[in-house]
């Protein structure tokens, strides 16, 4: 499949550059809340990405205010709710085609990243952010198991200790603290977050894509 013009995924577009980058847009604004429909919709790109040779990396942004708030629990926002939809697979059948993409993720966080939100930031390989991130895992403080991955995952990034408190506590984080404990790979200003990530996504497309 070729992405030189944009295709759509449900809720979510996809369009490739000539430095075989693709940008990979979720369309939910402001909020970006996801359910099993939008989760679906970006495995979905992702698997056609992977397939297509002229893609070696994506780039994983979101329209609006929030790259992603959080998961939506009532009720329809562009399509479906978190409830179980019939005859779909569970949302976490969904969210492991994030992870198993074989094409390099670099996600680009504006505003809040919050709960399954920063669990979706997660699945990316990389992050780039500003101070007015906002990231956290407030499950804990919602009184119900962390979800998306995330006791795996933040252990991964930020070591077992800062990912416990992260997970325990619930507390918010911005762009810059986020930075120093290694959850933001790189932090830049607001205006220049798409530029940014889009730019470390094409310098990951420059290496050979077997390795």
């Amino acid at each position: 499949m070729s992405f030189d013009q944009e295709q759509r995924f449900g809720d979510v577009t996809v369009r490739a550059d000539e430095d075989l980058v693709a940008t990979v847009t979720i369309h939910r604004p402001p909020d970006n809340y996801f359910d099993q429909a939008l989760i679906a919709s970006l495995g979905d790109a992702y698997e056609a990405i992977d397939a297509d040779p002229g893609c070696r990396a994506i780039v994983l942004c979101a329209e609006g205010k929030h790259f992603c708030a959080g998961a939506q629990f009532h009720g329809p926002s562009g399509s479906q709710g978190i409830a179980a939809i019939e005859g779909q697979r569970h949302l976490y059948d969904e969210a492991l085609r994030l992870f198993a993409a074989a094409t390099p993720v670099v996600a680009a966080i504006q505003g809040a990243a919050i709960g399954g939100g920063l669990g979706l930031a997660m699945s990316a390989d990389f992050r780039v952010g500003v101070p007015e991130s906002r990231l956290s895992a407030n499950f804990a403080r919602l009184g119900f198991h962390h979800g998306f991955g995330l006791t795996v995952t933040l252990p991964a990034i930020v070591g077992q200790q800062r990912a416990m408190e992260m997970l325990l506590v619930g507390a918010r984080l911005d762009g810059r603290a986020a930075h120093e404990i290694g959850l933001l790979d790189r932090l830049v200003d607001g205006d220049q977050l798409t530029a940014a990530a889009h730019a470390f996504a094409a310098d990951i497309a420059l290496s050979g894509p077997l390795a």
